[in-house]
């Protein structure tokens, strides 16, 4: 599983992907204004590869340009599909290479969120996430979003509270949670019971009220647009939702939990450096801070 953390690595590693496309490109597309990734998908068509683009009609503020997208994308023989109107928002941000690949984003295809925001992405090669993500992929597509089932995704509105509640719940000794918009009032009674418990809570971000226990910092000199929480130095969650009850209960978005090694070692040592002071190691590795 490789990481990626913005604005480090840029917009590089989405175009590699784009432009070894052989079959297929599968995408979710809620804003995008960068034209490399735009051109990409253009020219993996012209090759031969078929190009799906699902985006999203319920994001009205951008409406007027997505319209446009559309239509430049159709035009250079991109399949486009809308989708539905039957949730709040449809957010998540995907891709997926000739069903080989696949990139799981919390940032859009935009300027202001690879180059000046710090967010994550992954890509993963797991057959088995692949899978589940074209289940997905496909069920957004015929518009039956209620039934699409991903065992090992944090799915909203299908499974994100009860997935992110057990994952809080979970936790013994420390969680450290990235997070711009927390408000949903029982994910923060969750945070304040591990409190309770002894755990130690550190938020980068912002929450609507006082989270008794925890230590709040604000996001140091870019802008925040990451939603991810270590888990005990063993686990992460990354995804396009925040703990917030339209983002949980009411809107397409997509995350995951993963504890493979290396990923969640990323994910520490930059929330350790956003952090700005020495926070507590429970990797059981040797980190250099």
């Amino acid at each position: 599983m490789r990481v990626i953390i913005q604005p480090r690595d840029g917009i590089e590693p989405l175009l590699e992907g784009l432009n070894q496309a052989k079959q297929s490109i599968e995408i979710v597309i809620y804003r995008l204004d960068r034209l490399e990734i735009e051109q990409a998908l253009v020219e993996a068509a012209a090759r031969g590869v078929r190009v799906h683009a699902l985006i999203t009609y319920t994001n009205k503020e951008d409406l007027k340009e997505i319209k446009k997208l559309e239509k430049r994308l159709v035009e250079r023989q991109v399949t486009v599909t809308r989708t539905a109107e039957d949730l709040i928002r449809y957010h998540s941000k995907v891709m997926i290479i000739d069903r080989r690949a696949l990139y799981l984003l919390t940032f859009n295809f935009s300027f202001l969120d690879i180059h000046h925001s710090r967010s994550f992405g992954v890509i993963t090669q797991d057959p088995v996430l692949i899978a589940e993500a074209v289940h997905l992929f496909s069920a957004d597509v015929a518009g039956q979003s209620r039934k699409a089932g991903a065992d090992h995704f944090v799915i909203s509105p299908n499974n994100a509270r009860r997935k992110l509640s057990e994952f809080i719940l979970g936790a013994k000794k420390q969680l450290l949670i990235y997070d711009g918009k927390l408000s949903d009032a029982e994910m923060i009674k969750h945070l304040e019971s591990c409190a309770r418990r002894g755990v130690e809570i550190k938020i980068i971000g912002h929450a609507s009220k006082k989270v008794n226990g925890s230590e709040i910092r604000s996001m140091p000199l870019i802008r925040l647009h990451a939603q991810a929480i270590i888990r005990d130095g063993q686990e992460v969650f990354f995804g396009s939702q925040s703990l917030r009850k339209v983002e949980l209960d009411h809107r397409r978005e997509v995350g995951l939990i993963t504890n493979d090694a290396e990923a969640v070692k990323s994910f520490f040592l930059i929330f350790v450096m956003d952090w700005g002071d020495l926070v507590t190691d429970l990797t059981d590795r040797s980190l250099s801070i």
